[in-house]
C-alpha cells in the first residue's frame, strides 16, 4: 500500500488557531505516519488552484511545535469559493470556460494528494464539501477532513469552534486599555465594536471575560478609581433588538451617575438596518465571493455612536474595533487543548479515509467526531437566554427588549 500524501490549507479570516492547527497536524502525522509526505498550499484554495505549495521538510517537522505559539497562518489565507466561477476567472485563478472544482481536483491528483485538511470556517468547509462531492462523483480517491475555525463560534452543529475562546480573552484585554479613555474627557461614550456578523457569541463572551477580569482587579474608589467607571454598561447583539428610546434613557442615567458609558457592540447588531439605509439611498454595498456584505466597509460602531450620543448627552464618543487584534492572536491554553483533541481525531480520520469536519456534534450528544459535510453550515445564532448572559444583563441593569 503506497504511503499517504497529506495536504493542508488555511482559508477565510484569521483566528487564533490556524498556525497551531497546522503545527499540530504536522506533529501528529510525524508521530503516526512518519513516512507520509506533507505539503501546505499557500493562500488557501488560491494555492490549490495554482498548484502553489510549500513542502514540510524534516527541519519543519522537528520544529513544528513552534507553530503552536503563533497567531496568523504560516500558509496564508484567501477567500475563494470554488463554485463561484466568475470570481475565480476574474482573479486569474482559472481560465474562462474552466470549472474551478475540476481544476482543483486535477491539481490534487497531479500532486498525488490522498488526504486534504481544510482549516477554516463555514465558508471554507462548505467549499470543502463542494470539492469532496465533486471528487466522489468523478472518481477521485481523496479524503477531505476539515477543522472548524471561527472566532464567531457560529458553525452548525459544532459546539465550540477553534480560536473563539482566545478571541474573547484577547477582546477583554483590548477593552482593559481602551476603557481608560473614559478619563480623558467628561461625559464620554465608548463603543467597543466586536466581530460577529450574524452571531453575538463573541461579543457576549468578550464582555463576560472582561467583567471576570474586573473581578480580579483592585480599585481605589476613595480616590476616583471605581470599578463602576470601568464596567460594561450595555451589550448589544444581532440576536437582540435594541429599544433605542428605553436604552437611551437608561444610558443617560448611567452617564449622569459616573460621567462615562461603555458599550460592547457586535458588528452585526443593526447591520441589516444600516445596509437597507445605504441601499435605500441608491448606494451599493460591497459583497465578497460568498455574497456576504463586506462588513469592514460598514462602520456599525460609528453609526450607533452617532445615533446614541445626542440622545444620552455625550460630549465625546470614541469607537474602537478589537477584531483584528483578537483574531490575529496566538491561542490560549483552552484553545490549545481543543486544537489538540481535534487534530488527533483529524489525523486518525485522515489515515482511515473518513471525510468530514471535526467537531463536538451538538446533534450527537456533543461527541467529538467527523461531522458529515452536508450538515455543516454557518449562521448559528447565540442564544440570549443562556444563563450566564442573562445574569450579566441583570447585573449591568440592561433589560431584554
Amino acid at each position: 500500500m503506497p504511503s499517504p500524501k497529506i495536504a493542508m490549507l488555511t482559508a477565510g479570516g484569521l483566528a487564533p488557531c490556524l498556525s497551531a492547527a497546522v503545527g499540530g497536524l504536522i506533529a501528529r502525522y510525524t508521530d503516526l505516519a512518519p513516512e507520509a509526505e506533507i505539503i501546505g498550499y499557500r493562500s488557501g484554495y488560491k494555492g490549490l488552484l495554482l498548484g502553489d505549495f510549500m513542502p514540510v521538510t524534516p527541519e519543519v517537522r522537528a520544529q513544528a511545535h513552534v507553530l503552536l505559539r503563533h497567531g496568523g497562518s504560516p500558509l496564508g489565507n484567501s477567500r475563494i469559493k470554488l463554485t463561484n466561477v466568475k470570481d475565480c476567472v476574474k482573479r486569474g485563478l482559472v481560465k474562462d470556460g474552466q470549472d474551478p472544482l475540476k481544476v482543483a481536483a486535477e491539481q490534487l491528483a497531479r500532486d498525488r494528494v490522498t488526504v486534504l485538511h481544510t482549516i477554516g470556517g463555514d465558508d471554507t468547509n462548505t467549499t470543502a464539501a463542494d470539492l469532496a462531492a465533486y471528487l466522489e462523483a468523478n472518481g477521485y480517491h481523496l479524503t477531505v477532513v476539515g477543522l472548524p475555525k471561527t472566532i464567531d463560534n457560529d458553525v452548525v452543529p459544532i459546539r465550540q469552534t477553534l480560536g473563539a475562546w482566545s478571541a474573547a480573552e484577547q477582546g477583554a484585554i483590548f477593552a482593559e486599555n481602551i476603557v481608560n479613555e473614559q478619563s480623558a474627557n467628561p461625559r464620554m461614550l465608548i463603543v467597543h465594536e466586536v466581530m460577529g456578523r450574524k452571531c453575538g457569541w463573541l461579543t457576549a463572551a468578550t464582555a463576560k471575560a472582561y467583567r471576570e477580569r474586573l473581578d480580579r482587579t483592585a480599585f481605589l474608589p476613595e480616590f476616583g478609581l471605581d470599578r463602576a467607571h470601568r464596567d460594561v454598561d450595555a451589550v448589544y447583539l444581532p440576536e437582540l433588538p435594541i429599544d433605542v428610546d428605553r436604552e437611551a434613557e437608561r444610558l443617560r442615567a448611567r452617564l449622569d451617575a459616573k460621567d462615562c458609558v461603555t458599550v460592547f457592540l457586535s458588528e452585526g447588531a443593526g447591520l441589516d438596518e444600516i445596509v437597507a439605509e445605504i441601499e435605500g439611498s441608491g448606494e451599493t454595498v460591497g459583497r465578497d465571493p460568498f455574497g456576504h456584505v463586506k462588513i469592514d466597509t460598514i462602520n456599525v460602531g460609528k453609526w450607533f455612536a452617532d445615533r446614541m450620543a445626542p440622545l444620552i448627552g455625550a460630549e465625546k464618543t470614541l469607537v474602537l474595533k478589537s477584531g483584528h487584534f483578537c483574531r490575529s492572536a496566538a491561542p490560549n491554553a483552552d484553545d490549545l487543548r481543543l486544537i489538540q483533541g481535534m487534530v488527533d481525531l483529524a489525523v486518525e480520520c485522515g489515515l482511515k479515509g473518513v471525510s468530514g469536519v471535526i467537531g463536538h456534534d451538538e446533534d450527537r450528544g456533543g461527541r467529538l467526531r467527523a461531522i458529515e459535510f452536508p450538515r455543516i453550515r454557518g449562521g448559528k445564532a447565540f442564544d440570549p437566554a443562556t444563563p450566564w448572559f442573562t445574569a450579566m444583563l441583570e447585573q449591568i441593569g440592561q433589560q431584554r427588549a
